[in-house]
């Protein structure tokens, strides 16, 4: 078992995202999980992300607040304990259009070649 706690996450730069923190809460750099990471994204009130596809796929988990998922199909806002799965190579943004910050967890695959 490994445990890491709240007080001591470790801040990342998640790109493309704008009026956005993020802490990553398990994997890659700070746990040896094999297949995945998991951050939590807190988004100001305008913030969110470009829209962009990405070669992984991933899970989105609203914690508090509302965030908007836009895709080139669909748009959905998903308020607390709402998730969603984006599928590899689906192109989507987020973005917080309410007056509240907006926490979501975020789960991925970890990066090709980072597994351990």
């Amino acid at each position: 078992m490994h445990i890491n706690r709240f007080t001591e996450a470790v801040a990342y730069e998640a790109p493309n995202h704008f009026g956005c923190t993020s802490l990553r809460l398990q994997g890659l750099d700070v746990s040896d999980t094999e297949n995945f990471w998991v951050g939590l994204s807190h988004f100001l009130p305008g913030g969110g992300c470009e829209h962009e596809a990405t070669p992984l796929e991933k899970v989105y988990v609203v914690l508090a607040g509302e965030i908007t998922v836009i895709t080139d199909t669909d748009e959905v806002t998903l308020g607390p304990k709402d998730s969603c799965h984006i599928p590899a190579n689906e192109a989507r943004s987020v973005a917080n259009r309410g007056n509240e910050v907006a926490s979501m967890v975020v789960v991925m695959p970890n990066p090709p070649g980072t597994g351990r």
